[in-house]
């Protein structure tokens, strides 16, 4: 069993190895190249009766675990979107992680709970929000957007479905069909019924329509539903798409719903001026999240959620068992009520270290130069005939497929950029991954990763020519 000696010695040896890992990181293929069980087959089939020393779990570490990891730092993942980490954010994960704190209350750690409403207060002001709404740190965006459903869910039946559970209402959502898989699995959770989720159709830009909303919701009023609460997306997942924030938010007053905007990707733009206009109407909304684990080089996971009315959000979740009664409780924040779990982590740390240590205008030239990176493989693309970009590229993600020659089926086309797709993660080099936009097999690049280059950009692209000049 480790004792204190051996901690010092083996924490220093661990440090070394993670310099040493962001220092050569781009030798580890980008995808793991490990086959179905091939991790799981290698390790013993029972726990060790006796413990084991460190030195061979490490090694194990080193030659099992490993090789079964995709590398999410490297700066060809150009997959899904990045969860990123940085220097400032892995060492204050170090600090979290030796304190060991459970923060559910101002006084199970007052710095805890301070810090994390002091951190919201400066994403707050670097992002030109409104500052009378109140901030608070969740796990993840689906955890968020759960929260909103359940506040919409409870300001309309003025708090009695907590205390006495559904009646006969037939509560509605709406989003965009372009909307993330976490949003119908709130709905689900929520009890709201996923047959209840309302899919609006996007427009050329796979943005929500706002008259299409405004006809669905008179539809379902006139057939005796009740409108609840509408999901507008700033950067979906498929294709980064911005749905109009203000239409959409007069509407929700007009009718009296609920409005919750889901920017988990995309908010992270925002702390850029000339990318504020995408926030034109936010003061419309009751609730706003996005994810500094991702575009905002902290570690995952730490999603930022901010409420118009916080007291609708403590009417939602509060519960005040005798032994969590303080007597600071009047007086301060106690996040446990701020949200599903009782327990919390200490996130507003690496939060607090990455914007301290970046500095705003340190996070905005990042945020630029990913912007001009997509630029630099757009146009690439652009200027060639043997390739089509798919959907605007209004941030970092650029949506493409491959067109070897002219005349072919859209079954061919999708099954040939299928197999390009393969052949590229399967070189190592890079990792992609795709998604669907009218029934087009699109191929995504984003380029968001904390350490990507132009070099790698250039790269990709040279290694994209060569397996399609091969393949065609």
């Amino acid at each position: 069993m480790m004792n204190h000696d051996d901690f010092r010695k083996n924490a220093h040896q661990l440090v070394d190895w993670m310099a040493d890992y962001f220092q050569e990181i781009e030798q580890y293929p980008a995808k793991s190249q490990a086959m179905p069980r091939e991790i799981y087959n290698q390790l013993s089939d029972m726990p060790p009766l006796k413990g084991e020393p460190f030195e061979l779990v490490f090694k194990d570490f080193l030659e099992k675990i490993i090789p079964g990891i995709t590398h999410w730092q490297h700066p060809a993942f150009f997959a899904y979107f990045p969860a990123n980490n940085s220097y400032p954010s892995v060492l204050a994960e170090m600090l979290t992680a030796t304190l060991g704190a459970q923060c559910m209350s101002w006084e199970t750690s007052p710095a805890a709970a301070e810090l994390e409403e002091k951190v919201m207060e400066w994403l707050k002001q670097m992002m030109g929000l409104p500052s009378d709404w109140a901030g608070v740190i969740q796990d993840t965006a689906s955890t968020a957007t759960l929260c909103a459903l359940l506040t919409a869910r409870e300001k309309y039946s003025d708090y009695q479905i907590n205390r006495q559970g559904f009646a006969a209402q037939r509560f509605r959502v709406y989003t965009s069909d372009q909307t993330h898989s976490s949003i119908e699995k709130a709905v689900k959770i929520a009890g709201l019924g996923s047959e209840n989720l309302v899919k609006i159709l996007s427009d050329e830009n796979f943005a929500m329509r706002p008259e299409a909303l405004d006809r669905a919701i008179q539809t379902d009023i006139a057939s005796g539903y009740q409108p609840l609460c509408v999901v507008a997306t700033l950067g979906t997942t498929s294709s980064t798409a911005l749905d109009p924030l203000r239409p959409i938010g007069e509407i929700c007053q007009k009718y009296g719903i609920f409005l919750h905007v889901d920017a988990a990707y995309a908010g992270t733009a925002a702390l850029l001026p000339e990318k504020q206009t995408m926030l034109d109407g936010l003061e419309l909304a009751d609730t706003y999240l996005f994810n500094p684990h991702k575009w905002m080089f902290v570690n995952f996971d730490c999603t930022a959620y901010f409420v118009k009315d916080k007291e609708a959000l403590l009417r939602t979740f509060e519960i005040l068992p005798e032994y969590l009664k303080t007597s600071q409780d009047h007086q301060v924040n106690n996040y446990r009520d701020w949200g599903v779990p009782l327990g919390r982590r200490f996130r507003a740390l690496k939060l607090w270290f990455v914007i301290r240590d970046f500095g705003l205008e340190g996070l905005q030239s990042k945020l630029r130069e990913h912007l001009r990176l997509a630029q630099i493989f757009k146009n690439a693309l652009v200027e060639r005939a043997d390739f089509e970009i798919l959907a605007p590229v209004s941030l970092n993600l650029v949506c493409f497929r491959w067109i070897p020659q002219a005349g072919l089926s859209l079954e061919q086309l999708n099954e040939d950029n299928v197999q390009l797709l393969k052949a590229l993660n399967q070189t190592g080099k890079v990792y992609l991954t795709h998604t669907k936009l009218d029934g087009i097999y699109t191929l995504r690049a984003v380029f968001g990763q904390t350490y990507v280059s132009e070099q790698h950009v250039r790269q990709f692209l040279e290694l994209l020519l060569e397996m399609t000049e091969r393949m065609g």
